[in-house]
């Protein structure tokens, strides 16, 4: 991930100011992902960012002047990852533009937008906003339902966003709180919190259009797989017999995803394992069991995947995340 935060230790907050406008057009494309910044005053301009990045997720408190952002194509062929940014805006306006849709944002507001598709954002005057960037595997919600979303405002003063803009706000204030597995637990929940709040939208604005169907469906057999991932003998074959489709409905229905159905199983319980190889309760549980409890019945192979998937074996990254929690214990 380009991001200054991963430079630093995970259980540390990633701190930059600055006054100068040029430092802050690299460091937000350093910060997030690359991106075209631009501002019509430069002599009087102050920005600041205070990261955290657990796991995969970065969590950004942005304060800064009146700026413009723009992701273009030429900028989005150069990256290799597909993210989704979550916009909470705290403070002044935002305006989000994307998939010909335009979102204009106040305080306890929330809009989500995809790092893969062109957007812009601008700010004319002075704001502060938190954004949370995370792979978009890790919301449990087809790309094609998240796509109906993207640059729509969801406001911060209905619905489930009354109770969940409130606890992200809470976050962005206690992000040097943030450390070690529980960090990275409670970043998941938050996550799953947001996947709550988007279903939920698309319910009160689709109705049971086709398109909500079907990523209704999709919806239910990944809730499914994840409910079977312990099973060694999880195939496509059974999931399509019990969810009473064809296997070839199903392949079909996780080719419109970009993923094959075997290729989410995978991915899913190789990031089930990694939270468990990260999580002090299971420090004393041997790597190998950790993969058996998520359907790697070969530890030779469950080693192979992780490395590839990762970058480093379970048994390096254990060690790695053990160091981090006998040094964080320490400093407290």
């Amino acid at each position: 991930m380009e991001t200054f935060a991963t430079e630093t230790r995970p259980d540390s907050t990633a701190l930059f100011s600055t006054e100068d406008f040029s430092e802050w057009r690299n460091a937000i494309s350093q910060a997030f992902v690359p991106l075209n910044v631009r501002a019509e005053h430069t002599e009087n301009f102050v920005g600041s960012i205070r990261s955290r990045f657990m796991g995969d997720i970065l969590v950004s408190e942005i304060t800064a002047r009146a700026h413009h952002v723009e992701r273009t194509p030429a900028l989005i062929a150069r990256s290799e990852k597909r993210y989704y940014k979550l916009s909470l805006q705290l403070a002044g306006t935002g305006l989000l533009v994307q998939d010909g849709r335009e979102a204009t944002l106040q305080p306890g507001d929330i809009a989500i937008y995809d790092t893969d598709r062109p957007y812009t954002l601008a700010f004319d005057a002075d704001f502060r906003c938190l954004v949370v960037m995370f792979p978009q595997g890790m919301i449990d919600l087809p790309r094609e339902a998240v796509g109906r979303l993207t640059a729509t405002r969801i406001a911060g003063d209905e619905g489930l966003t009354r109770m969940v803009g409130p606890f992200l706000t809470h976050l962005a204030k206690n992000l040097d709180r943030l450390s070690g597995h529980a960090g990275v637990r409670l970043l998941h929940n938050t996550l799953d919190l947001v996947t709550t709040v988007l279903h939920s939208e698309l319910d009160a604005r689709g109705g049971e259009s086709h398109a909500n169907h079907r990523a209704t469906r999709v919806q239910e057999i990944r809730a499914y797989i994840d409910e079977h991932l312990s099973d060694p003998d999880l195939s496509p074959a059974g999931i399509a017999a019990v969810n009473f489709i064809s296997t070839r409905h199903l392949h079909g229905i996780f080719k419109d995803q970009d993923v094959t159905v075997s290729a989410w199983i995978r991915g899913r319980r190789l990031e089930h394992c990694r939270r468990d190889l990260a999580d002090s309760l299971y420090f004393n549980t041997s790597v190998a069991m950790v993969g058996a409890r998520w359907g790697f019945m070969d530890a030779s192979h469950f080693s192979r995947l992780f490395r590839a998937t990762f970058g480093q074996t379970p048994s390096d990254f254990r060690a790695q995340e053990m160091e981090d929690f006998r040094r964080t214990r320490q400093s407290h």
